[in-house]
């Protein structure tokens, strides 16, 4: 049950913010992408790989280390977008 519950967070994350991530690079837009979403994917990301850590799921350390890179990539590209809209 713990690990099903680590797969499904690790894919859930992969999928939107990856998405979220690619969708704004690609446009070059973050028009109603709120700052938040990154910080609460970056909470959550930093929360698994402890967790992972924990636990000792090479895997998910990794897929989860991951995903606080690419939440701060998409943190980046959106503050990127917001000056440059200015």
């Amino acid at each position: 049950m713990v690990d099903a519950i680590g797969w499904i967070s690790s894919a859930i994350l992969i999928l939107t913010i990856g998405k979220q991530v690619f969708k704004q690079w690609h446009d070059g837009t973050s028009k109603g992408v709120s700052t938040w979403l990154f910080v609460g994917q970056l909470a959550a990301s930093i929360g698994f790989t402890i967790y992972s850590l924990l636990v000792r799921n090479w895997v998910f350390v990794v897929t989860n280390a991951l995903m606080v890179v690419n939440g701060l990539l998409g943190y980046a590209i959106t503050i990127r977008h917001r000056r440059r809209g200015r």
